[in-house]
């Protein structure tokens, strides 16, 4: 579990310091959410719309959404900028 912590972690610090890379909702996604989510969002992301997406991570990095997991989705939350999470969301919208 520590170890899937430094990669996510180092994942987004490679993300977040390449040029155009943080705000590429698809690499984003595939390097920090898919693991849970599964590459096509199938556990729990169909369906979703870009305002849902933008709503829930906004809530999970102010603490103020989620369920049994929000631990887990506050910590992913918090470090990502809300230019992130409008590429996010936009990225999770394509998903039916």
């Amino acid at each position: 579990m520590r170890f899937m912590r430094l990669i996510i972690a180092a994942s987004l610090i490679l993300l977040a310091a390449s040029p155009g890379m943080a705000a590429d909702g698809k690499a984003l996604f595939n390097a920090v959410c898919a693991r849970c989510h599964g590459t096509d969002g199938s556990f729990k992301l169909k369906g979703k719309t870009a305002v849902q997406v933008e709503t829930a991570l906004e809530g999970y990095r102010q603490g103020t959404y989620g369920g049994p997991q929000k631990a887990t989705m506050q910590q992913q939350a918090a470090r990502l900028s809300p230019e992130d999470i409008k590429a996010l969301a936009a990225h999770i919208a394509t998903f039916q």
